[in-house]
């Protein structure tokens, strides 16, 4: 994940430009907050309840699970098994609503109304914004789910159906291909797509779209509840949005959570088969510890552009390792797949999207019930990140790049790590990358190819510099929202929400390891996803009362 900081964190939202429906409110942009300052010291700038609710809950939760990490351990696990085996077809239904809405307004004339007016003009040229939206793409989940999802997907199809004590235990998509190799690559690999492409960025787009419109054109917030005015008018200034933005604040500090914890318990496993470090929980939160550490102080430092820097590099280490990938492993067939693996994804879309009357269960509720729901709690973070570097962007343009360049990113570098795994235990019967635990497979697979000391070391820095591009990002848009809106909200702030960040993560980990981080990212997943689906609605509502320009010829960047 790139840094949100660098991209005009500190700027005041502009007025919109040319003729837009500005939302005439008596709200004033931290009228509700807290002020406390000493000269040289300390500040703080917060919404009274936001703030409050959310950093009390938040430090109450992680001490209680650091208190009795034994005893919830099991309780996270069944969190996680109860949501995802009972709502896993809300989930897809949710996604799906998000996907139809997204491509709807490209086609609608509502395409045509450009973000921030009429005669907005972009803050970044075409290739620069390219670029961040690829750097938006989910750096810790490809690097730890590139090559275990889709070799994972693979060997369930290919195996197909198990049963054991006469119970079905089906762990590929659709039930899989038994026997078929190439039918099971081609399923694993759409099922792998169909998580990291169209889904997930519909949803990120959906919040993306709603704050950059209710900001940029109707003169509101920089928060959740902004897109909310359509229902509550003016009481969303009042306990409805205040519930909004809390649940936008769990969501987010969980969903990086997660991320966090995925991210240090595989550079954990890097460095432990790279130097024979010691591994397992220990190092994970040590790694946790020390990460959250440099986060933090690039906060208090201001070292924004040193972190801009440093994630730019990070994005040009991806490419290189991607590259690397491509033209040592089987490139030809790399190539080839690319384009096949997009047709098997749109041939088996509608079955993969499906949320009804499937016997795949295992793999819909422990994979894709999961993944959408972390993309749900994902989504205030990144699109925020998406809308602060989209204005002047017309809604057309906006939802196809957002949609399509990310979602073409994460295919090429499934297909090229993933399927040169694939490759190396089906042609050459490598079972070691097969057999590895998930956090090691990707490490495995890079040892199988030249230089793997060097691309394994890559790989670790990597998901390191993900993690704390995230953490720096992640404490600014929580603080944003819990800021009531403010975009320049002061240092401590985000100081303190970077460390619990780390520290939830920390506690999730010796709660239950990776159960509890999936367990919490569903868990805030859920309620946040029926507020996406209000804010479709709104999102409609707002951009109909938009005046509309006759041409959508987007302005030149």
């Amino acid at each position: 994940m790139t840094d949100l900081s660098a991209s005009s964190a500190d700027e005041a939202i502009p007025a919109p430009e040319g003729r837009t429906q500005i939302i005439d409110t008596e709200y004033e942009i931290g009228q509700d907050n807290i002020n406390y300052r000493r000269r040289f010291v300390f500040e703080l700038d917060i919404h009274n309840i936001v703030f409050s609710v959310s950093a009390l809950t938040i430090v109450a939760f992680t001490f209680l699970t650091l208190m009795f990490q034994t005893t919830l351990g099991p309780v996270f696990t069944a969190i996680r098994d109860t949501l995802t085996s009972n709502l896993a077809w809300f989930f897809l239904l949710a996604g799906n609503i998000f996907v139809i809405a997204c491509v709807a307004l490209i086609f609608l004339p509502v395409g045509r109304v450009r973000l921030g007016g009429p005669d907005a003009t972009p803050d970044y040229s075409r290739m620069s914004w390219f670029s961040m939206l690829f750097a938006a793409g989910m750096g810790i989940g490809l690097m730890f789910y590139g090559v275990s999802e889709p070799l994972g997907n693979y060997t369930a199809a290919f195996e197909g159906p198990v049963v054991e004590d006469g119970v079905r235990t089906d762990w590929a998509p659709l039930g899989g291909v038994p026997g078929d190799e190439e039918g099971a690559r081609r399923l694993a690999m759409a099922a792998t797509i169909f998580h990291w492409s169209l889904h997930p960025w519909a949803t990120y787009a959906v919040v993306a779209l709603s704050l950059a419109l209710f900001a940029y054109n109707k003169g509101l917030p920089l928060t959740l509840r902004s897109v909310f005015y359509p229902i509550f008018g003016e009481r969303v200034w009042g306990w409805p949005g205040h519930v909004i933005d809390i649940l936008a604040v769990f969501a987010t500090i969980f969903g990086l959570s997660t991320s966090l914890g995925i991210g240090a318990e595989q550079a954990g496993a890097g460095l432990n088969f790279l130097f024979g470090l010691p591994s397992g929980v220990g190092m994970t939160v040590f790694l946790v510890i020390i990460i959250t550490g440099i986060a933090t102080a690039s906060v208090i430092a201001g070292m924004d552009k040193g972190v801009k820097r440093l994630s730019e590099a990070n994005m040009a280490l991806a490419f290189l390792l991607l590259m690397f990938v491509i033209l040592v492993g089987p490139t030809l067939q790399i190539l080839r797949n690319f384009f096949l693996n997009l047709l098997a994804y749109v041939e088996y879309l509608p079955a993969l999207s499906n949320p009804f009357g499937r016997n795949d269960d295992n793999f819909r509720h422990g994979w894709t019930a999961f993944y959408w729901a972390w993309w749900i709690s994902w989504s205030p973070f990144v699109g925020m990140f998406i809308a602060r570097v989209s204005r002047g962007r017309t809604v057309r343009e906006f939802l196809i790049a957002v949609l399509l360049i990310p979602s073409l990113v994460s295919t090429i570098w499934m297909t090229a790590l993933g399927g040169t795994a694939i490759s190396q235990v089906v042609s050459q019967g490598l079972t070691s990358v097969q057999d590895a635990a998930l956090e090691i497979q990707l490490f495995e697979m890079l040892a199988h190819l030249p230089l793997t000391q060097l691309t394994s070391l890559i790989g670790i820095i990597l998901v390191i510099v993900f993690f704390v591009t995230s953490s720096d990002s992640g404490s600014l848009v929580i603080d944003t929202i819990a800021a009531g809106g403010k975009v320049n909200a002061p240092v401590p702030q985000r100081v303190f929400w970077a460390t619990f960040e780390g520290l939830v993560a920390i506690a999730l980990m010796l709660g239950g390891g990776l159960a509890a981080l999936q367990a919490m990212a569903v868990s805030t997943g859920f309620p946040f996803a029926i507020v996406l689906l209000a804010a479709t609605w709104c999102l409609f509502k707002g951009l109909m009362a938009e005046p509309r320009p006759l041409s959508g010829t987007p302005k030149a960047a």
